[in-house]
């Protein structure tokens, strides 16, 4: 930020007198000059508003060391990828910080398990930094201490407003939108349940906010990916997807009372006998969607649909019609609109030898 103190403004008059230049017109130059810096600085200085409460970070992907209140708005420093680095600065209450010289820092949060970061002393608060979270410290009034920290956001979950042309432009979606070319959709304020299909059980529910991989659109329904983490420590039996099949029910039994497996995972034997593309008359599938037109091997013949996500194509293209395959999927509905026949969502896929 622009120092433009008094002290300084004091400093500078005392450089003009020595060179004998009179006050008034030395006045004068430094108030245009400083005028003229600061807003220079002002249409440089780019601000991010934080949409939804969001992990405030020392680098992309690292530590988290606080977090953002949704509607806070701070100064961009950089953007990197989807990332974003904020230039935050703000009030905290003296008593939660402790002197340090860590990383060249000046001061270390040591409340527990955090301490609000105000935009003025008593005022709204713009974070909630987290015990241990280091800063700089700007300057001290009695009980209060202004400081700066620069820390990394995921970009997604700000809005970007400014005019410093050094930074890239911001390939970010907009509220509940997809980002031009990459298929990114992002929940909305609420979270957004995520379906076995549109009309299925709820699988999960994503966080407000959360950035989810566009796959397809079917109405006002899109299908989306997820990637993520979820603990699971070494040696901790948890279940596995074997565990939860289904492994008794037959095509047959399953189109006899659709609701009661609507979501559940089994495993059939199946043969193959084609590759298809759902038309629009299939309101199960959305329009384009690929699938496997297959039948079961058990006396009763029925065909089955398995849906194949699309970064599975190339794991099913040489099958051969009339072929025999172990599919393991999670039943998308139990007797399909068009047909009445079951429609599987693939997990996996085995290929039985003939031998």
């Amino acid at each position: 930020m622009l120092n433009t103190s008094p002290t300084l403004f004091v400093s500078a008059m005392k450089v003009f007198r020595s060179f004998g230049i009179r006050l008034p017109a030395a006045s004068m130059v430094l108030a245009l000059l400083f005028s003229a810096m600061v807003v220079e600085e002002a249409r440089g200085q780019n601000r991010a508003t934080v949409r939804v409460e969001e992990n405030l970070r020392a680098e992309p992907q690292g530590l988290i060391i606080g977090r953002l209140l949704a509607g806070s708005v701070f100064h961009v420093a950089q953007v990197q990828g989807r990332w974003v680095q904020l230039d935050l600065q703000g009030w905290i209450w003296t008593r939660s910080v402790q002197v340090t010289d860590r990383g060249g820092f000046d001061l270390t949060v040591s409340a527990v398990p955090h301490e609000n970061l105000r935009a003025e002393p008593s005022g709204a608060v713009l974070a909630r930094l987290a015990e241990g979270a280091l800063l700089e410290r700007l300057e001290d009034i009695p009980g209060w201490t202004r400081v700066r920290r620069l820390a990394w956001v995921w970009g997604p979950s700000t809005d970007l407003a400014g005019g410093d042309e050094s930074l890239p432009a911001p390939a970010f979606p907009g509220p509940g939108g997809v980002t031009g070319g990459e298929g990114w959709w992002r929940s909305g304020s609420g979270g957004a349940p995520i379906l076995t299909g549109p009309d299925g059980d709820t699988l999960a529910l994503a966080r407000p906010g959360t950035e989810l991989q566009l796959l397809a659109r079917q109405g006002n329904w899109v299908r989306v990916r997820l990637d993520g983490w979820s603990w699971a420590p070494l040696g901790v039996d948890s279940d596995s997807v074997s565990s939860s099949i289904v492994s008794e029910v037959m095509p047959e039994e399953v189109m006899q009372d659709p609701d009661a497996y609507r979501g559940q995972i089994v495993s059939w034997e199946l043969q193959f006998v084609s590759h298809e593309e759902a038309e629009r008359i299939r309101t199960d599938f959305y329009e384009g969607e690929p699938f496997l037109l297959t039948r079961a091997t058990s006396p009763s013949r029925t065909f089955v649909y398995v849906a194949v996500p699309p970064e599975r194509l190339a794991e099913v293209q040489g099958l051969i019609p009339l072929e025999r395959i172990r599919v393991v999927g999670r039943i998308r509905t139990g007797a399909a609109a068009f047909t009445e026949n079951p429609i599987l969502d693939l997990m996996e896929l085995t290929r039985i030898s003939r031998n």
